[in-house]
């Protein structure tokens, strides 16, 4: 059961694209978003002198992801922040997250670290710049619980923050109503189900992919195929290509194009059984 909550968000310096504070009511922890530029100017904030969770995030050259991230811990979080400034060029912005009853200590944040990286990469929004996958520290059982509480707060946060790298793309069969799922059955073995969600579009796992590729079939677009099959998110299994997980493509059209091989408007090629299409469904009053 989702329970609805309130996040107070205040602007630092009264600036939009400036630094601000993001607290969620009844939570003991606070997240800053910094931007690069403004890390120098952070060294008053007394309460970024201690243990925390960073992320660092840049744009990505890569059009299969959404950006570029780095996901570290400190136990002196703003120190931290100022040598990657040195050291780290990629990044233009970061959120750094800590406790404000100050109940968090080093193991606290290393398993934070682990479970936030593994987390991401599951996502495969943002490519990752860790060159290794953070250790997973021994806590006890009750830590854990409450580190994990922790954690799905972090991710309520960063979320509202503009950054869905923790967003799952993962949705249960069984929780869906047959008039919100869109399915494509083309040429080529092209068949697949999917649902528009509030960061995308869904295609689910199991849903056939064009086996062949049209000859105008856009670089960006092959580029994002071959990704999704070097990632083992499409597999061949016999003479079908077969997405092997939920994936949330950035738009309905991008989707169709996977799925279908070739160019397509997913407003109108994504159709419900009664033969509605997206588009039909959007424009309805």
């Amino acid at each position: 059961m989702n329970f609805k909550k309130t996040i107070k968000i205040f602007l630092l310096d009264g600036e939009i694209d400036g630094r601000l504070t993001c607290e969620l009511s009844n939570w003991t922890g606070k997240a800053y978003k910094i931007p690069r530029n403004k890390v120098n100017t952070s060294s008053d904030r007394s309460d970024l002198l201690k243990a925390g969770i960073y992320l660092l995030f840049g744009k990505s050259e890569d059009d299969s992801f959404e950006g570029e991230a780095y996901i570290g811990e400190s136990e002196n979080i703003y120190e931290r922040l100022k040598q990657h400034l040195r050291e780290k060029e990629f990044w233009y912005d970061s959120i750094l997250i800590i406790s404000k009853d100050e109940n968090l200590n080093k193991a606290h944040i290393k398993y934070l670290e682990n479970k936030l990286y593994i987390t991401a990469d599951s996502s495969r929004r943002y490519k990752l710049k860790n060159e290794n996958v953070p250790t997973k520290p021994s806590i006890s059982e009750s830590e854990s619980a409450e580190m994990d509480e922790f954690i799905s707060n972090i991710k309520i946060l960063v979320n509202t923050l503009g950054y869905k790298i923790f967003d799952e793309t993962t949705v249960a069969d069984e929780k869906l109503n047959e008039t919100e799922i869109f399915y494509i059955e083309a040429v080529r073995g092209a068949k697949a189900r999917g649902k528009s969600v509030s960061n995308g579009f869904l295609v689910f796992k199991g849903s056939e992919i064009a086996i062949s590729i049209v000859n105008s079939f856009s670089e960006s677009m092959k580029k994002l195929r071959e990704k999704l099959i070097n990632e083992n998110i499409i597999i061949k299994d016999g003479d079908k290509l077969i997405l092997e997980k939920d994936y949330i493509f950035s738009s309905p059209s991008t989707a169709a194009i996977i799925v279908m091989g070739r160019s397509a408007n997913g407003k109108t090629e994504w159709k419900l059984k009664n033969g509605k299409t997206l588009q039909d469904i959007e424009t309805s009053n």
